[in-house]
């Protein structure tokens, strides 16, 4: 298979995939209007911050899967990708524990005054004074929103320094519930209760349509007066304009490794008010960009291209989550050649579209059992023209 690599990965990794037979063109330094041009031929595109645009897939001839070596999927366009029948995968959970010290990181920065404190001494300036006049982690409480895998490596670090978690109420699978149970944290009611309470506030959210702006103004008139706000997930998040309004009004400190419009290349020209207001610290970008993360990374990464390979699809983001389609047919048959090419020359006939189907094989592989919705009503015609098919055993419909 023809992979393109549009973005940096370890050379070490490139062989790996060499070596188990991939044709890998690595192209890193790519730009998004320019892999629709080098995408004829290529069966999978691996991407790590690189944007993929819809013309990508328009001129597309072979293209079956889009993998960003990352968690984040808002740099590519997945409902064009949907619409040409091109999964997109990614690889979510390897850069939680990079994240996570990440955040600590940015709050011990703020608490202490290390960055100004740093540059005091690069400018040969002595001011215990000033920099010993410093509140300290131990009792305080930090509210974090959007409890994943991130936030709760973020609450086991803030735990062991002493620090109260809290987190809003949710439905959650019962393994996060064990860890949320297993890391002391505090649930609470409403997301205005969690602000309310919190001396400090870290944003563990992925960007959609609706977390945009989700730290906007009402979310910052809650937040306690000098306390501090740590963004590590996605700059549009949160609303900056209110954001610089807040540092003012109420002294709030902002910790922030991202950004509205920050480049799209790794090196490049950023100004930002933002980024220079005397109460935020900042970095690049980097919450992921631990050598560690990045060789997890890169291991699921190939993990996805060879399930792929293989026929199986993991860590897609543009399938459909639900089931479609209005009628279901549960159909036991022998496993037996044409069977099910019978099946759907009737649903054909009865202008029946297939949306969604599975086919399991019993034990023994004798016999087997289809489970197909389809999009329409499904006549007792129908049924019994399915019934009379070579090697039915059963045939049962019921409306979704």
């Amino acid at each position: 298979m023809k992979i393109l690599i549009a973005d940096e990965l370890p050379q070490d990794k490139i062989e790996v995939l060499r070596e188990k037979g991939y044709e890998c063109i690595v192209e890193p330094d790519l730009k998004a209007e320019q892999i629709p041009e080098r995408i004829s031929g290529i069966e999978i595109l691996v991407v790590r911050s690189t944007k993929v645009l819809s013309e990508v897939f328009d001129k597309s001839d072979s293209l079956g899967l889009v993998v960003r070596s990352g968690a984040g999927i808002n740099t590519i366009d997945c409902q064009g990708a949907a619409d040409s029948g091109i999964y997109v995968c990614n690889v979510p959970g390897t850069n939680s524990i990079a994240v996570a010290e990440l955040t600590m990181g940015l709050i011990l920065a703020i608490d202490r005054h290390i960055p100004s404190a740093t540059s005091d001494l690069k400018e040969n300036r002595w001011n215990k004074k000033i920099y010993s006049d410093a509140e300290g982690l131990f009792g305080k409480t930090l509210g974090i929103v959007g409890l994943g895998e991130i936030g709760l490596a973020v609450a086991e670090r803030a735990r062991s320094f002493g620090i109260t978690v809290l987190a809003k109420k949710a439905s959650r699978k019962p393994e996060t519930e064990s860890k949320i149970r297993s890391n002391g944290i505090k649930l609470v009611d409403t997301i205005e209760e969690l602000i309310s309470e919190s001396d400090m506030i870290s944003i563990h959210l992925p960007s959609k349509s609706e977390t945009k702006n989700f730290v906007d103004e009402d979310f910052l008139k809650l937040m306690k007066p000098n306390s501090i706000l740590i963004n590590t997930s996605r700059g549009e998040v949160v609303d900056e304009a209110a954001l610089i309004a807040s540092l003012n009004e109420k002294n709030i400190r902002a910790g922030l490794d991202v950004f509205c419009n920050e480049p799209t290349t790794g090196t490049g020209n950023f100004s930002s008010e933002l980024a220079q207001h005397p109460n935020v610290i900042g970095t690049h970008h980097i919450g992921a960009s631990t050598q560690q993360a990045q060789n997890a990374t890169v291991e699921e990464t190939i993990r996805v291209i060879d399930a792929f390979r293989e026929g199986n699809v993991i860590n897609c983001v543009n399938i459909a989550k639900e089931r479609v389609g209005t009628s279901t047919l549960t159909i036991r048959h022998y496993d037996k050649v044409g069977v099910l090419a019978e099946v759907f020359a009737i649903l054909r006939k009865e202008d029946l579209n297939v949306e969604t189907m599975e086919n399991k094989i019993f034990e023994g592989s004798k016999a087997a059992l289809a489970i197909i919705d389809v999009s329409g009503d499904v006549s007792e015609t129908a049924l019994t023209h399915l019934r009379k098919i070579d090697h039915i055993i059963h045939v049962q419909s019921s409306n979704r």
